[in-house]
């Protein structure tokens, strides 16, 4: 039997947790306005319309933007000890929303334009013993 999970956030994924390789971001899409945001809204933040349908986001997209994270970030670091440098990019996916998120590759192999694609992980065990999950997105290679 599989531990309890939980997502990192309430309404960012769409599917069962316990299956991550069909696990997806959850989208919600304004009937009113069009605007896309990430996660399950109730209303839009554009509009503030609350004709909102839920969308599962395809798993794959572009790296819009990218920074490299050299320093371990302060307050309450939850990653790998001792720090590690890493990617965090603003990826474009279906063309219609940008999603902040780790890059996982080696920081020299990230550069604008570059496909990436969806990958659900466990981060973390809670104080309760459920299996936290986040995800990241990895490089495409070809």
């Amino acid at each position: 039997m599989l531990a309890d999970r939980i997502a990192i956030k309430a309404g960012l994924f769409s599917g069962p947790l316990d299956e991550l390789d069909s696990l997806h971001l959850c989208g919600s899409r304004c009937g009113s306005c069009g605007e896309m945001t990430l996660g399950s809204n109730l209303a839009c933040p554009n509009c503030g319309g609350e004709d909102i349908s839920q969308v599962a986001l395809g798993d794959e997209g572009r790296i819009y933007t990218f920074t490299v994270v050299r320093h371990r970030p302060p307050g309450n670091y939850q990653g790998p000890e001792p720090f590690v440098p890493f990617g965090l990019g603003l990826v474009e996916v279906d063309d219609v929303i940008r999603v902040m998120a780790p890059l996982k590759a080696a920081t020299d192999q990230l550069e604008i334009g570059k496909r990436v694609r969806f990958s659900p992980y466990v981060l973390r065990t809670d104080g309760e013993g459920r299996e936290v999950i986040a995800f990241a997105y990895d490089v495409v290679e070809g």
